[in-house]
């Protein structure tokens, strides 16, 4: 019975573009980041689940899926895959927030993982979440601003946000899928912000001067942005803030900047050259993430990923900046 499940899944995922032929509910991805006063999760649902939203970067960006040949006889995760996708709609309407997708090549390399991809089997992996058949059924790429809907069957939360996952196992049944909406429906208008706007109200209900940035609400701070794609300006380096600058490990990628009145923040670099680091004052695009490192404290850990840094060439900026397509208000928040 196991076998015939398991083969169940292989194939809707791969053919149909569904993970179970059970009625996927609905959320949003407002509903979907729902934290406690600890900053933890508190959204309950049966799966399996969509979520739609606008892919916000592309994959080689942010992490390596380079295939690892020495990662599971030496401990390590080896390559792995993430993008993150921001909810769509207008005024009332509009799904706030936005939510990662994420998965590793060696999940035995935790201690909760179970399960490893061997060369071949991750690469179908990355062919299925990477690629799709348009409508003359040529294989097409999924980039930085199309529509998506994600199925998953599985999520979890940990470092501040709900994650979907593959519950860090191997086994098909986890399996999420991605499935065109609309190709090159355009990234959203970047939210106008300053580190002020990432710092909490402390009128906020449930404020805790320890977590400046953390409100409980979700009505200020930088958990209201958390997944969306920003415009954030007025910054500068600290002294010796600069040290992540052009790494490529991802907890060397770290720097930190401030608003010049007290407010710090923290930038994560991405894999491609930004050229070297400003030395005034500047301004970034990219996405509010988080990285706690834990799985019961999400009131810390806020980041900027870096997309661009201005200023830079015309072309790169206005293919990172977008501009509202007409699919963004399609969709509404449920």
């Amino acid at each position: 019975m196991k076998f015939a499940r398991i083969s169940m899944f292989v194939l809707v995922g791969l053919f149909c573009g569904i993970a179970s032929q059970v009625q996927a509910a609905d959320v949003s991805n407002w509903d979907f980041q729902a934290v406690n006063a600890m900053g933890v999760s508190t959204w309950t649902g049966t799966y399996p689940i969509t979520i739609t939203g606008v892919i916000l970067n592309n994959p080689e960006d942010m992490l390596d899926s380079t295939y690892d040949d020495a990662a599971y006889a030496e401990g390590r995760m080896g390559a792995q895959w993430q993008i993150f996708i921001q909810g769509i709609g207008e005024g009332e309407n509009e799904d706030h927030n936005g939510t990662a997708l994420w998965m590793g090549q060696n999940y035995s390399s935790l201690p909760w993982g179970y399960g490893t991809y061997d060369g071949n089997a991750w690469a179908a992996e990355m062919l299925r979440l990477n690629y799709y058949y348009d409508i003359n059924n040529d294989l097409q790429q999924f980039r930085q601003g199309d529509l998506v809907t994600v199925t998953a069957n599985i999520s979890k939360f940990y470092g501040g946000k709900r994650n979907i996952n593959e519950d860090h196992d191997t086994d098909p049944q986890y399996d999420f899928t991605v499935t065109l909406v609309e190709a090159q429906c355009g990234l959203p208008t970047a939210k106008e912000l300053t580190l002020a706007d990432l710092y909490a109200d402390p009128l906020a209900a449930g404020y805790d001067s320890n977590y400046p940035k953390f409100d409980p609400s979700r009505k200020t701070g930088a958990e209201y942005y958390q997944g969306m794609y920003v415009h954030v300006t007025g910054l500068t380096l600290t002294e010796n803030g600069d040290g992540g600058w052009g790494q490529t490990a991802w907890d060397e990628r770290l720097c930190e900047v401030t608003d010049g009145q007290g407010r710090l923040f923290n930038l994560r670099m991405p894999l491609y050259d930004l050229g070297d680091a400003p030395d005034g004052e500047f301004e970034v695009y990219g996405i509010i993430n988080q990285e706690s490192g834990k799985g019961n404290d999400g009131r810390f850990g806020y980041e900027i990923f870096i997309m661009d840094v201005v200023p830079e060439p015309a072309t790169v900026s206005i293919l990172l900046v977008g501009i509202i397509g007409s699919c963004l208000s399609k969709r509404r928040r449920t």
